[in-house]
């Protein structure tokens, strides 16, 4: 990231539009570059996720942010939309075509949540960790056996 703390993207689109969720991937993984292909891919995941939801229950995203910790091995997104109502993790049939983009943030995210915002809609917000997972690459992870 040029700021080595956050980074924003400003998502002035249209929420009758497809999601330019290309766009988005591509200047997560830029403003990202130095991160381990595993610990990248779970951010791009979790960041698509985010801005799909926004655009299909939110009316719209308006911001994406990254932010990494002081451990450089975390990453913390938000996404802000301009509606009140609180994203709920529901259960989803595997014949059913949507319904499982929580499921997928909650699956690489340490953790996950919502907040309202102070102008109005909500920020929904993930934090991936890779040594929780120990991804590539893994700093605090002892060394494995072979």
């Amino acid at each position: 990231m040029s700021d080595p703390d956050r980074a924003a993207l400003v998502l002035d689109f249209e929420p009758s539009a497809v999601p330019p969720l290309v766009a988005v991937r591509r200047w997560a993984a830029s403003a990202l570059a130095d991160l381990g292909q595993d610990h990248l891919t779970a951010v791009l995941l979790a960041a698509t996720e985010l801005v799909t939801n926004a655009y299909d229950h939110g009316g719209g995203p308006r911001r994406l942010r990254l932010h990494r910790d002081e451990d450089p091995c975390r990453i913390h997104l938000e996404v802000d939309d301009d509606s009140s109502r609180m994203p709920v993790l529901t259960d989803s049939a595997p014949a059913d075509r949507r319904g499982r983009g929580l499921h997928i943030v909650n699956a690489v995210a340490r953790d996950w949540g919502s907040r309202h915002a102070p102008d109005g809609g909500k920020t929904v917000w993930a934090t991936i960790d890779c040594a929780a997972y120990c991804w590539d690459p893994c700093p605090t992870a002892p060394p494995r056996e072979v």
